[in-house]
């Protein structure tokens, strides 16, 4: 009930407004690096010390062509500051298309597809990759589909499967051939069960059978889970099948642990979301760690 609550408040622009007219929170900057492209290299080039980092400029289900042209442009731009940088080869970026206009009512699978081409190419210009997230249910079909137009071109394309979707597994096979990367996540979206599972346990499970699909393909596995045992399975896997894998956490969760299994010779990447478009992603944050709510709404009253 409560993470419900979170992601509907996620969607309310009174919500919203009430957040950001403060300024950015400590518990927002536990797990955003900042407003800037300055700001997440300032973290990346910290986090890679030990770690590879994914780059998430942060701004989704945008309503104008405008907007989706300033996010691809934004991602131009990180892209030329890795690559000047000399941080390319341990910084890679994740997208999401309704960031590039998916959502827009005229031609948005083709504008979204455009703007996604775009970032691959600068992506490959710097000598690093790409990777797409996946959103709620409703764009799977496209976001998939998307995915194996920019392959056509650029292989190392990333795709994301969400293991609470009853569809994955199947997904999952589609998705292993020679050279894919896939990265598996338990999923953030509140979706229906006549399309998820509901029940913790079942999405635990699901996710263990999408892992050990990957695990037998001929991809890479990209790991994204902050659950122990999940992260065990995935150490004890990629030993019996000889399989390189990668295990993916957020910024600003359990970053003891990513140090960890980082000096235990793990490949660990750091999810690193930046930008000024930050609160859905946050609010999400807490839906998955309500824990955390005690203290964001401290800081709230703070400000009163």
């Amino acid at each position: 009930m409560l993470r419900s609550t979170l992601l509907a408040a996620a969607r309310s622009p009174q919500v919203r407004a009430v957040v950001e007219s403060g300024p950015f929170d400590p518990l927002v900057s536990r797990f955003v690096a900042g407003a800037t492209a300055a700001d997440a290299l300032a973290t990346a080039r910290v986090l890679t010390l030990d770690r590879l980092v994914t780059l998430d400029h942060l701004g989704e289900d945008i309503a104008e062509r405008a907007q989706a042209d300033a996010n691809v442009a934004a991602y131009e731009h990180v892209l030329g500051l890795l690559g000047d940088a000399g941080l390319a080869d341990r910084v890679e970026v994740s997208v999401k298309l309704s960031a590039f206009g998916q959502s827009l009512e005229t031609d948005g699978d083709k504008i979204a597809l455009e703007g996604a081409r775009r970032v691959c190419a600068a992506a490959a210009a710097v000598g690093t990759t790409v990777t797409v997230d996946m959103e709620d249910h409703t764009t799977t079909d496209r976001t998939l589909e998307t995915v194996r137009e920019l392959r056509v071109d650029h292989p190392w394309v990333g795709a994301v499967v969400q293991a609470h979707l009853r569809r994955t597994e199947a997904d999952c096979r589609d998705l292993a051939g020679p050279g894919s990367r896939v990265r598996l996540c338990k999923g953030a979206y509140d979706e229906p069960a006549s399309v998820a599972y509901r029940e913790r346990a079942e999405v635990e499970a699901s996710f263990a059978r999408c892992l050990g699909v990957l695990t037998a393909g001929e991809g890479l596995p990209m790991v994204a889970t902050h659950d122990p045992r999940l992260i065990d399975l995935a150490r004890r896997l990629g030993r019996e099948r000889a399989v390189a894998y990668e295990l993916q956490m957020l910024h600003g969760v359990r970053p003891a642990a990513q140090k960890a299994l980082a000096a235990e010779g793990e490949t660990v990447r750091v999810y690193l979301p930046y930008g000024t478009e930050w609160f859905g992603y946050f609010m999400r944050r807490l839906g998955e760690r309500p824990a955390n709510l005690a203290f964001f709404l401290r800081s709230l009253m703070s400000r009163g």
